[in-house]
């Protein structure tokens, strides 16, 4: 009988904490994995990060629905061998701690790994587990700046800029997600347990698409660096001011002619100033100059993106978040999508960005307090008594707090 849901049956022990890690773990709870959040007696620092509502965390919510909350004391042997005994009946565990953190705990891959020789676990970091900067804590805006991604970000001559959103750590959450899922089907066709390493540094230097082999390729020649608001190597591509906001317009191919049709400047086509894409580039500012005048002479925005978008000019509004989180597109997707918690109520968050035609329905899934469910995970996988969870929780091996709604 088939699985009602993606991955049901599959059990994640999660000791992530903040973006990057948890984004890994929630794509597997949204697709019906059983994750069991490993929680410090303080909690995942995002418990306090805003929006605060009565002291729930909107962060928390959005990153860990769907979780179970175990919280223990790690440093304390007792929580230690609680978690080598529940690891043997776990399929992956995923952590994101500074490396040689999990290793003092005594739940490192080479101690898991005898208890559980199936097991998948996977290690998310800012720089790896090797190499020469991997001992060092990072967060996603460090390893940008190793990527040479701000570098990338900003006006020429002026300061870079870094973007004001989670692009790293959740890409990396992605990256591992695909690690772990192809890890275990590699498992469900006979493989062994196997460990993965994760980089933020890895995943964002993933995505320089021109700048790495451009600039080998041409021995130097290219030397990337920030533009400010358009390409730097293929025009036009960029961020144009219309009459009262700005539009991303992107013109390659045929895309270009149309483009020069669309403006009545159909001289442009057959300019020697504007043949290719290199010559183009070199006189990007004219270009900017026609596009930027043309839209001046449209009678709004909306007007100007519908005349590009009749005549298959990629274009599209600069939206704030609010606008986005407002678009009928995004709505109608549930690219934005209203939750429900029982504490802080309706919330609206990021949804589920994987599509699959046999699971089209998301999971109505809830937030865990912290400890929630302590007593659950011990009694169901360990066989605990309600007299031998408050022994541990008298003993500060346990921690929780109270829940409420």
């Amino acid at each position: 009988m088939a699985p009602k849901l993606m991955l049901e049956g599959i059990r994640v022990l999660d000791f992530t904490h903040v973006l990057a890690g948890p984004t890994c773990t929630r794509l597997m709870a949204e697709l019906g994995a059983e994750v069991i959040k490993v929680e410090s007696l303080a909690g995942d620092m995002v418990r306090t990060m805003p929006a605060l509502r009565d002291g729930r965390s909107g962060y928390y919510i959005q990153q860990n629905r769907g979780k179970k909350s175990l919280c223990l004391d790690l440093r304390s042997p007792r929580a230690q061998d609680i978690i080598h005994r529940l690891v043997p009946q776990m399929d992956v565990v995923v952590e994101n701690f500074t490396p040689g953190v999990m290793k003092r705990m005594n739940i490192d891959w080479q101690r898991l790994s005898k208890l559980n020789p199936n097991l998948i676990m996977c290690s998310i970091s800012a720089f790896g587990q090797r190499g020469p900067l991997s001992s060092l804590p990072g967060f996603d805006y460090i390893a940008q700046a190793y990527a040479g991604v701000i570098d990338m970000i900003g006006e020429p001559g002026g300061s870079p800029y870094f973007a004001g959103l989670g692009l790293g750590d959740v890409s990396t959450g992605a990256h591992a997600f695909g690690a772990v899922s192809a890890a275990l089907f590699h498992r469900a066709r006979g493989g062994p347990g196997q460990y993965l390493d994760i980089a933020l540094l890895d995943c964002l230097f993933h995505c320089h698409e021109i700048n790495v082999q451009g600039y080998d390729g041409s021995n130097g020649a290219f030397v990337p660096a920030r533009t400010g608001a358009h390409h730097g190597a293929v025009a036009p591509i960029g961020l144009f001011k219309g009459k009262e906001q700005w539009l991303v317009i992107i013109a390659l191919g045929q895309q270009w002619n149309n483009l020069c049709k669309v403006m009545g400047r159909e001289d442009m086509l057959s300019d020697p100033r504007f043949a290719d894409n290199a010559v183009r580039t070199q006189n990007r500012q004219l270009i900017v100059d026609a596009i930027e005048s043309w839209l001046r002479s449209t009678s709004s925005d909306d007007e100007a993106v519908r005349i590009l978008q009749e005549n298959h000019v990629p274009v599209a509004p600069v939206l704030s978040v609010p606008q986005a989180m407002a678009h009928p597109h995004l709505i109608q997707r549930q690219t934005v999508r209203t939750v429900t918690d029982r504490a802080f109520g309706p919330v609206k968050v990021p949804g589920m960005p994987l599509k699959f035609s046999a699971f089209p329905e998301t999971l109505d899934l809830q937030a865990d307090f912290l400890g929630e469910s302590n007593a659950q995970v011990l009694r169901d996988y360990l066989g605990m008594t309600d007299a031998d969870v408050a022994a541990l929780a008298k003993e500060g091996v346990l921690g929780s707090e109270p829940v409420r709604g």
